[in-house]
């Protein structure tokens, strides 16, 4: 059995991990989804995050936008990071399972300022672009 959180707001992927207030958690057997659930985070910044993903034994984490530092405290609780990933969350999810996700393991949201000219993601949740693709 295989163990499958997604970052997830109204049934799409949502863009900023750390924000994230919901992750849809999908446990699944033999290439099937047998279970899901809601996992209430209510983004609590990604250090907690990482460790409430461990503690509910999540294995994979789809996403879409994410810091550095969450991609290492998710690195140190040993969960494997699909990030860049858009769309609908349940779609993502058999994907995955059919190995065709498309996902970028360079997808990052630097939120200190430093290559934000034209707006700043902490004021909204990065949903209307791929994090990764910032203009300097």
């Amino acid at each position: 059995m295989l163990r499958i959180a997604v970052t997830y707001d109204n049934g799409m992927v949502f863009q900023h991990f750390g924000h994230t207030e919901q992750f849809k958690v999908y446990d699944t057997d033999k290439g099937q989804v047998i279970r899901t659930e809601i996992l209430e985070s209510n983004g609590s910044g990604h250090g907690a995050l990482a460790t409430l993903l461990a503690i509910n034994k999540v294995e994979v984490l789809i996403c879409g936008g994410i810091g550095g530092g969450a991609q290492t405290a998710l690195a140190q609780a040993g969960i494997r990071l699909y990030a860049g990933v858009q769309g609908n969350a349940d779609a993502a999810v058999n994907m995955f399972i059919a190995n065709k996700l498309s996902y970028d393991p360079n997808a990052r949201c630097d939120h200190h300022g430093e290559h934000h000219r034209d707006h700043n993601c902490a004021n909204h949740s990065c949903g209307e672009h791929k994090c990764g693709e910032h203009k300097e």
